[in-house]
């Protein structure tokens, strides 16, 4: 399969615990859909300590997983919102 494009979007958002509102990534997302999985080399700004806890409320966000032969985070539905 096809790896993600190296340079990536250009849009950023900012990733948020559902729970608790705590800023968690500032993110280069493509495409206008759901927050499926985070590819780890387009997050630019990191806030959390493990990448898949909340540093505030240590709920659990993420999996660490591979796509595509890319290291990337899996989202758990309903834990992160997205602006």
């Amino acid at each position: 399969m096809a790896k993600p494009n190296k340079k990536g979007p250009t849009r950023t958002i900012d990733i948020f615990c559902a729970k608790c509102k705590q800023t968690l990534f500032k993110y280069r997302k493509g495409g206008k859909g759901s927050l499926v999985k985070c590819f780890k080399e387009r997050i630019t700004q990191d806030h959390t300590n493990n990448q898949t806890h909340c540093p505030q409320c240590d709920t659990e966000f993420a999996r660490d997983s591979l796509v595509r032969g890319t290291p990337a985070l899996k989202i758990i539905g309903g834990k992160v919102t997205f602006k």
